[in-house]
């Protein structure tokens, strides 16, 4: 059985930073691409970051510089390194299994099969 589990979110002051992990089990990183996603009160799920089977990485536009996607193929989970943050970013977090092995971009919802619970993240200003 394929589960998700996000963990790491928190309330944090503008330009801080939080590290959130997707713990996975029922399938092999080796087969299948993970995303980050998030929603925002009234708002849509919107991509943040996805990583490879092959550890190649795709970020979106407000991701790129400030987050870092990567696996620890160790623990079996995907992390979200995010610095800087902004009160934009506040929203739940959610990681899913893609349907393959690659990422490109822009990040497709309708991509991913299997999803977390979500973790929410509330930056302050």
């Amino acid at each position: 059985e394929v589960q998700l589990a996000e963990s790491g979110g928190g309330l944090v002051q503008a330009g801080g930073s939080l590290r959130l992990s997707c713990g996975a089990s029922g399938f092999s990183f080796d087969d299948y691409a993970i995303g980050w996603f998030r929603q925002a009160p009234g708002k849509e799920r919107e991509g943040v970051a996805c990583i490879s089977s092959s550890d190649a990485a795709d970020y979106t536009k407000s991701a790129k510089g400030r987050f870092t996607i990567s696996i620890d193929n160790a623990k079996n989970t995907v992390s979200l390194q995010m610095n800087n943050l902004r009160p934009e970013d506040t929203a739940v977090y959610y990681c899913g299994k893609k349907i393959w092995a690659e990422c490109g971009s822009p990040l497709y919802e309708y991509e991913y099969d299997y999803w977390g619970q979500g973790t929410q993240v509330t930056v302050s200003s």
